[in-house]
């Protein structure tokens, strides 16, 4: 039997610029483009809690700028619904810098983390200070 999950919309565009919760360097990053996308044509690419996207660093240390990194979700405005009716929005856009298999860079995350990314990505639930 399947487990039951909740969906998340999918609020975030491509090119949309995020913040960066977590001490890698980087401040404010940019979507260049969301893995695992298979969509239809012309459309753009959007992403959700828990997504992971191809991300440039706009502001940030000298050595973090203008690289292509990878990142996940950790929190988004547009209000997702849980399975047990809960609904939940978090007050800003972030991301937090991860490597190919989702394990974050930094060694610190900044506010809180959703749980259904937390779920997903153990490595990063364990980082968190907060799980909501």
């Amino acid at each position: 039997m399947k487990a039951k999950q909740s969906r998340t919309p999918r609020a975030i565009a491509t090119g949309s610029r995020l913040l960066c919760a977590d001490n890698t360097g980087a401040r404010l990053v940019q979507i260049v483009s969301v893995d695992g996308y298979h969509g239809v044509r012309r459309r753009q690419p959007k992403l959700g809690l828990g997504d992971m996207a191809t991300v440039t660093v706009k502001k940030g240390t000298p050595e973090m700028r203008r690289k292509l990194v990878k990142a996940v979700v950790i929190r988004q405005k547009k209000e997702i619904r849980r399975i047990d009716g809960l609904r939940l929005s978090f007050e800003d856009n972030a991301m937090v810098v991860t490597n190919e298999r989702g394990e974050p860079r930094g060694t610190e995350i900044k506010g809180a983390v959703a749980r259904e990314v937390a779920e997903r990505f153990p490595k990063i639930g364990s980082m968190a200070t907060i799980i909501v």
